[in-house]
């Protein structure tokens, strides 16, 4: 959308402002709540996802499940939760996978996760309002899990520790990963938006997980260009995360970042709004209109 056509939309806060969107996954969703408000927006996903729903390793877990049921399952995340309930399905089990789930105890990261398990006809029995795993990490190991059998649907690439910590407090843990992060599916994009962050001819970068946040930052470092992108998130560039665990490698840098209350992509949108529509001046702005 040009930004001299008419929009019957939110307004034109964001007019002239460039946004840089790492996100593969529902980047759409996010982009166009940031258009509505008169934004460029710059796709340069920093990750691709990896589905694992035709994962033959996957649903043969998935089964062992079945057949030796768990005491609880930890959900992580809605996506993953409900394409595990998609790999269940195609491997012609998906109803002796809901008999199992519906008679462990189920442990949800979250609102999302909780309605995932909600759509799927179950109910959760516990769930970490500060959306973390460390709050599931201590809870769990606050009750004791020695000798249970315990299931934990990852996100991304499973590193949360999650498994390990059980498996020191003498539990059988079971790990699932539903999907996985790929090489950028456009490397050039994200050279190219590393560098417009460095140049500050861009106002904003949205990072939407850590594992894109940190990929972001490693290109970042293979150009050479690390300190430099630092600095200018730090003086004007607004570095936006979806919530404390998607901030965690941009702070490991020492870069500012801004995070809304809620973490959430409405919420996300919303922030970037009003940080870029108060700061009516600033070199990443004067350098935008220049382009």
């Amino acid at each position: 959308m040009s930004m001299d056509q008419p929009r019957s939309n939110l307004g034109d806060e964001l007019s002239g402002r460039r946004i840089v969107l790492t996100a593969q996954r529902r980047a759409e969703q996010l982009a166009s709540a940031l258009e509505r408000h008169g934004a460029q927006i710059v796709h340069a996903p920093s990750l691709s996802v990896i589905p694992h729903s035709d994962d033959p390793e996957l649903a043969a877990r998935t089964r062992d499940l079945i057949d030796h049921r768990p005491d609880i399952v930890v959900v992580t995340t809605g996506v993953g939760f409900t394409g595990w309930g998609e790999v269940a399905e195609a491997a012609g089990v998906r109803e002796q996978w809901h008999q199992m789930l519906a008679g462990a105890r189920i442990v949800a990261r979250g609102p999302k996760a909780r309605g995932a398990i909600q759509a799927a006809g179950l109910a959760a029995d516990w769930v970490a309002e500060s959306e973390t795993s460390a709050e599931i990490e201590q809870m769990l190991l606050a009750e004791g899990v020695n000798d249970l059998r315990i299931a934990v649907q990852h996100h991304g690439a499973g590193a949360d520790g999650l498994d390990e910590a059980f498996a020191a407090a003498g539990a059988d843990v079971r790990s699932l990963i539903i999907y996985r992060w790929g090489p950028a599916p456009d490397p050039e994009a994200v050279v190219d938006a590393v560098r417009l962050v460095a140049q500050r001819r861009c106002d904003a970068v949205a990072f939407t997980s850590a594992p894109g946040a940190a990929a972001f930052l490693a290109v970042a470092e293979e150009q050479g260009l690390l300190p430099t992108v630092v600095e200018a998130f730090n003086e004007g560039v607004v570095a936006a995360a979806v919530g404390n665990v998607t901030a965690a490698p941009l702070w490991d840098r020492g870069i500012r970042t801004v995070i809304p209350e809620r973490f959430r992509l409405g919420a996300l949108a919303r922030i970037l709004v009003s940080e870029l529509a108060d700061s009516a001046r600033g070199s990443a702005s004067d350098a935008t209109k220049e382009v």
